[in-house]
């Protein structure tokens, strides 16, 4: 190889390699010392052969085209729509706080309602899960169980009193 062919085939080199992130590149050096270092080994120079220079850079474009072999084997991104969605759909850190806010509530709830279920009658019990937990009117709580409209609503009021009690005791701890 002449001194012009050496220079335009580093330049090739050396602009693949500039196009590498600054980790890549730092692999394919790493590779390329490692491949100098094991021929350094039974070194024996021939000027007759060729320069140290262009055998150097046939060493370069090697472990470069081997890097490029096994990057295309490598799953990458591929930045289709389908993937921006699956990123998107993703909570984010804001929105995951408050989902584990709200559940952390949710399980507080239930641990208090199972300690103070067995102090209150059934039919008050019912009065406050039907109000207050499944939506339901008071009147229609009310015609169901068979009692008044304000005793629903007193159950209702003394078992979230009691449960919110619960939870306060709890957190005090």
């Amino acid at each position: 190889m002449d001194s012009v062919a050496i220079e335009t085939a580093g330049f090739a080199v050396r602009q693949q390699i500039l196009s590498l992130q600054d980790a890549n590149a730092a692999d394919v050096t790493q590779e390329v010392l490692r491949a100098v270092a094991r021929a350094s080994k039974r070194l024996d120079y021939d000027p007759g052969r060729g320069s140290f220079r262009a055998w150097l850079l046939t060493v370069v474009r090697s472990k470069l085209c081997d890097f490029r072999t096994s990057a295309q084997r490598k799953l990458q991104g591929s930045g289709t729509a389908e993937t921006q969605a699956l990123l998107d759909a993703l909570p984010a850190r804001e929105q995951e706080e408050a989902l584990w806010e709200l559940e952390n509530e949710r399980r507080l709830f239930a641990w208090a309602a199972d300690k103070v279920h067995c102090e209150f009658e059934e039919p008050s019990w019912q009065a406050f899960w039907r109000t207050a937990v499944e939506g339901q009117s008071g009147q229609e709580v009310a015609d169901t169980l068979g009692i008044s409209v304000g005793a629903v609503y007193i159950a209702k009021s003394r078992i979230l009193s009691k449960i919110k009690q619960r939870i306060q005791q709890l957190q005090g701890e």
